[in-house]
């Protein structure tokens, strides 16, 4: 419980550091290739007109804006625990009424059952206080025959890109302080994708939340993966 509180603590300090250099800090951590990824990750959720999205840890909303780009939903969610980062986006979606903009954790989310047929998070489970609970959820509010669908930085395994990464990613404080002026959000988010699962323990996760047809595929060997699970 005092683990959970803490990291609830870490998580909301450093985003409500960095709300207004979102981007930003994204294009540090992926050297700007965050946006290719999220493009691929628009295509995998692959929106319809007649459905329902959640965007959980949406942020600034650069995934929502990306659907919106598309127009294809019926309604759209846009979930994130942290006010200033959910707020810090809102004026794009303000005169949209099929836009519904909600300040909750993703552990307890004040949907009812089976209310969504997407559940799209982009770099966002891996800041989650209780991955399992946040994984219930997720299946709680699909509809049957929906989707999971989730974008997240991994630990990279193939030797020469594992050096690599280690060595940039001990430049990335530095480099976050040059540009926003302080460096211990990125000491936080560097050090939380090493503290992460790998890509095969968060697809066990995803079954054992009781989803199906688990799956993943990786991006840039393995930096990022995209996950897929369906509520049958």
């Amino acid at each position: 419980m005092k683990t959970t509180k803490l990291k609830k603590e870490i998580v909301k300090k450093v985003f409500d550091k960095v709300h207004h250099e979102y981007d930003v800090m994204n294009d540090i951590m992926s050297f700007g290739s965050h946006r290719l990824w999220k493009k691929e990750f628009i295509k995998i959720i692959n929106a319809k007109k007649n459905e329902s999205i959640i965007d959980m840890a949406s942020g600034t909303g650069d995934i929502a804006k990306l659907i919106c780009k598309e127009n294809l939903f019926k309604q759209l969610f846009r979930i994130d625990p942290n006010y200033l980062m959910l707020k810090t986006g809102s004026n794009f979606f303000e005169k949209n009424k099929n836009i519904i903009e909600i300040c909750s954790a993703a552990e307890n989310i004040p949907l009812k059952n089976e209310t969504v047929d997407t559940y799209a998070i982009s770099f966002g489970i891996r800041n989650t206080y209780n991955t399992k609970k946040a994984l219930d959820e997720a299946y709680r509010v699909t509809k049957k025959g929906g989707k999971f669908v989730c974008l997240e930085f991994y630990k990279v395994t193939k030797p020469v890109l594992k050096e690599l990464y280690k060595l940039y990613s001990t430049a990335i404080p530095a480099i976050g302080e040059a540009i926003v002026g302080d460096r211990a959000p990125y000491e936080y988010l560097t050090s939380s994708i090493q503290k992460f699962y790998t890509q095969d323990e968060f697809k066990k996760m995803l079954e054992q939340s009781k989803f199906r047809n688990a799956n993943y595929i990786n991006l840039m060997a393995g930096v990022v993966s995209i996950h897929t699970a369906w509520k049958i």
